[in-house]
């Protein structure tokens, strides 16, 4: 007697507002054998809100090795699973795609269903250029991989998507200021969905010294212009002393702002330094 294969569901959940699920994933949810959650605290409450009673397993990123055996053996056994992580769709910048590559290479059927994703939310937002664009998801926490990936996009063209946490932003700013150019444009969207949605249109330079004063609060969606393809091989031409007022106007002072500017246009820091004292003597 042949087998039945069950079948895996990607299931994406609100990014915010609760109200942006579609009824056709919580039917889903209600439908299959087993929930696979990345958090499975975060996912309890969304389930209860639904009123969404259903066995729940935990999947993500430091057991996605040993729990994605789990998982395909069950699929194997003819239930149906559907993976959902804290926000948005499955499958995006988390381990969601590592199943999905385990049931494509053991023949189970996968289907994802449409719904709520913050790079495409914050794009289609930001008013960037959207025909091309690359999504380069989180970067590393390693300051070396981190410059060294900013370093290989320094003449990419298209629109360029990232995603930051609050506590490691002001350092990927400065990374991109020195990559890119301090004058090149950035939309960081925070937020989305939610009661203090906040689109902030600004520069690399700009955006730099704003959250060196301002602490950034919740996750970010980093839209970057791409490279001009007659400037592509000039990416610093920013003016230090343009830079160096912004900075003192969000009342950055001292060492401080030289240290921005320093590391937003690649100049030395004593040289920054002499464009303050130039300007506030």
């Amino acid at each position: 007697m042949e087998r039945i294969l069950g079948k895996l569901y990607l299931c994406p959940t609100p990014i915010g507002n609760l109200g942006d699920i579609s009824e056709r994933v919580l039917e889903t949810l209600r439908s299959v054998d087993l929930i696979a959650a990345e958090d499975t605290r975060v996912s309890m409450k969304l389930l209860n809100h639904f009123g969404i009673k259903k066995p729940l397993t935990s999947y993500y990123e430091h057991n996605k090795r040993e729990k994605g055996s789990y998982l395909l053996d069950k699929l194997q056994r003819g239930e149906t699973i559907a993976v959902i992580t804290d926000a948005g769709m499955p499958g995006i910048s988390d381990p969601g795609e590592d199943i999905v590559r385990l049931c494509v290479r053991h023949g189970i059927e996968v289907e994802a269903l449409p719904g709520a994703c913050a790079f495409a939310t914050a794009l289609v937002a930001s008013g960037m250029p959207t025909g091309r664009f690359t999504f380069e998801g989180f970067l590393s926490v390693n300051k070396k991989s981190r410059r060294e990936h900013l370093n290989s996009l320094k003449h990419e063209v298209r629109t360029m998507i990232f995603y930051e946490a609050p506590h490691k932003l002001i350092y990927t700013l400065r990374d991109m200021a020195e990559a890119f150019g301090a004058e090149r444009e950035i939309v960081l969207a925070r937020e989305i969905t939610k009661k203090h949605e906040e689109y902030l249109r600004t520069t690399l330079g700009s955006a730099s010294v704003h959250f060196e004063s301002t602490a950034p609060k919740g996750e970010f969606v980093l839209i970057v212009r791409g490279a001009e393809p007659d400037d592509a091989k000039d990416t610093s031409n920013a003016d230090p002393e343009e830079l160096m007022k912004v900075c003192i106007a969000e009342g950055i002072k001292g060492k401080s702002a030289a240290k921005i500017v320093s590391a937003a246009l690649g100049i030395p820091k004593n040289a920054a330094y002499d464009i303050y004292l130039k300007q506030t003597n």
